[in-house]
């Protein structure tokens, strides 16, 4: 489990193919801390650390990432030099800031504005029309790996949405979405309890 306050960039440092992908993602953690078999969401992808080396403040971690992970995340995700968000999972006893997060991609959004209004950044997503009934206007949804809430949603005729967000300048620059851009592709992750709903309306058709 997460919670979608992202705690560092990491920075795709190299990828090989062995069966999966693997992965070495360059980081600020202590490797120290950072276990094998741990969870790290990775722009909103919970993914599994296999290996890990560096030093604190210059470390890495490697993981193996499935072509089904690949299939379901945004096209350009997984590249050299990509930069990630990440939050390493959460603790028992830790602060829940955001909301809880599986880090289990839904859909693949597409960023259709991005605008500077009044010091924030006002980004505009649409979203497939599968997930579009589980976004709501003052609801949580992750966005890369990070809790955001929704501040109104354009529904359209083909069953898609659009939903926009307000990005703080503190938020902007602590994780990739100050560098977001029309056209981008981005994670998207339901709200836990609307992930139910969702289940929920399959089983009544």
């Amino acid at each position: 489990m997460f919670t979608g306050i992202v705690t560092a960039i990491g920075e795709i440092r190299e990828i090989t193919q062995q069966g999966d992908l693997r992965v070495v993602i360059a980081c600020p953690y202590d490797p120290a801390l950072i276990a094998i078999g741990a969870s790290i969401a990775c722009s909103g992808v919970c993914l599994t650390v296999v290996d890990r080396g560096g030093s604190a403040g210059d470390a890495w971690f490697a993981v193996d990432v499935s072509g089904e992970t690949i299939s379901k995340t945004a096209q350009d995700q997984w590249r050299s030099g990509r930069r990630l968000n990440l939050e390493q999972a959460l603790r028992l006893g830790d602060e829940l800031g955001g909301h809880i997060v599986t880090g289990h991609v839904d859909a693949v959004g597409r960023v259709t504005l991005r605008e500077d209004v009044g010091g924030s950044l006002h980004v505009a997503v649409t979203t497939p029309a599968e997930i579009s009934p589980f976004i709501a206007a003052k609801g949580s949804v992750t966005v890369d790996g990070v809790s955001l809430t929704v501040n109104a949603v354009d529904d359209a005729a083909d069953g898609t949405c659009t939903f926009h967000l307000n990005v703080i300048p503190h938020t902007a620059e602590v994780t990739t979405l100050g560098s977001l851009q029309a056209g981008d592709g981005v994670n998207l992750e339901i709200d836990v309890l609307a992930r139910y709903l969702q289940r929920m309306e399959k089983l009544r058709r």
